[in-house]
């Protein structure tokens, strides 16, 4: 790792028009998981102006699935007006709402499933990754977190009752990083939507205030450069100005770009879905080798076939930075969860729940872990064994 660097991540608000799409996906898993936790849900959402439309393939028990279904349109209209959508262009209540949700394929069902010759396969193949990092006390990276903090207060001030600001919004945080620590902040991008009338000083002087409020001490300086609406106006917004689409933001929901990602999204898919799963278990273990003083830095990686219970591989790498033998972690972490299976993941963490839609905006990493289960990937309740066994 070179010891002086510059590294930028970003965060978009759940008004951007991708995260909206992503919580209308969660809530079509939550709502299937609430009534049935062995339910299967693959759900992509779009919405553009005026319309959201639900597609994919669900599993439910046979005298639950016509129910589920014919209650998602109020639930998604809730989820929209709780973001704060009752635009001209995009309204909670006036939107056109279409659902083509249809039967998952019988085929990935069979390789999927568990019976009396196999145990519950992978739903899918594919890589997943895992990252923690000491450089943040949520043990992440540090330009995400930050970009994510920033845009958490706007909203938090938004629903207080600043109604100068609208839904959509976007934030960008470059940091220079010395001897690999972050040393001060260079940059803050901050793009907002807003009521019409303001000017991009007017926004600024709303908005930095508010990202001043999370942002560490001593880390902004004289020097540090704001950008706040660069391009002069940012009335329309949301999936009135721009189409949004579920699983877009990849790497908003990971780590900014400071660790490696296999490619799948996590929103709308229920927990056999290893894309999501097998991403959450990597980040839990990562976080406690660091949260153990094993490492400064963590990157885990595992592969799967669909219908195969155990993974292909898995792989450890602390840049360095480890305080004790990888070969060694790659044998054991496995095991403390399950050994990776599928079934094992979902029980360790507790993941047949209704905790989704609350992951869909601001990272689905860095987070609190929740007395219900959510972010239940967040805990370091590892920590001991780890030190135990090294």
């Amino acid at each position: 790792m070179r010891p002086s660097y510059i590294f930028t991540s970003e965060s978009v608000s759940e008004g951007h028009p991708d995260k909206v799409a992503d919580r209308i996906s969660d809530v079509v898993v939550d709502a299937f998981l609430r009534e049935d936790p062995e339910a299967r849900v693959a759900c992509e959402t779009l919405v553009t102006t005026e319309r959201v439309i639900l597609a994919g393939e669900v599993r439910a028990a046979d005298d639950k699935m016509r129910e589920i279904v014919a209650g998602l349109e109020d639930k998604v209209r809730a989820a929209i007006k709780d973001i704060g959508y009752a635009q001209k262009g995009f309204h909670w209540a006036t939107a056109h709402y279409a659902c083509h949700l249809h039967a998952q394929s019988a085929d990935i069902a069979m390789g999927v499933d568990s019976s009396e010759n196999k145990d519950e396969g992978a739903g899918d193949q594919g890589i997943m990754f895992g990252y923690a990092s000491d450089e943040t006390a949520e043990l992440t990276s540090a330009p995400l977190q930050w970009s994510h903090n920033i845009l958490r207060r706007l909203a938090e001030a938004r629903h207080g009752g600043d109604h100068r600001l609208e839904p959509d919004a976007k934030s960008q945080v470059t940091v220079q990083y010395e001897d690999g620590v972050p040393s001060r902040i260079l940059k803050v991008l901050i793009s907002h939507q807003h009521k019409e009338g303001l000017t991009p000083k007017d926004v600024e002087a709303i908005v930095k205030p508010y990202a001043l409020e999370v942002l560490p001490q001593g880390m902004v300086t004289a020097d540090t450069e704001w950008l706040v609406n660069p391009t002069g106006n940012f009335v329309i917004g949301g999936p009135d100005g721009d189409a949004g689409l579920t699983g877009r933001k990849i790497i908003v929901d990971t780590y900014g770009g400071a660790a490696p990602h296999g490619g799948g999204a996590f929103s709308g898919k229920d927990p056999t879905k290893v894309d999501r799963s097998a991403a959450y278990a990597l980040r839990y273990l990562a976080k406690n080798v660091v949260a153990a003083g094993l490492a400064k830095r963590c990157t885990l990686q595992v592969s799967y076939a669909i219908g195969v219970s155990r993974p292909l591989s898995f792989y450890v790498n602390t840049h360095g930075t480890g305080q004790v033998d990888e070969a060694k972690l790659e044998a054991l972490l496995p095991e403390l969860i399950g050994g990776l299976t599928p079934r094992g993941i979902r029980l360790h963490l507790g993941l047949n729940k209704p905790i989704y839609e609350r992951t869909a905006a601001y990272g689905h990493f860095g987070r609190t872990p929740e007395d219900d289960g959510g972010f239940s990937w967040e805990r370091t309740d590892l920590v001991d064994a780890l030190k135990r066994e090294f």
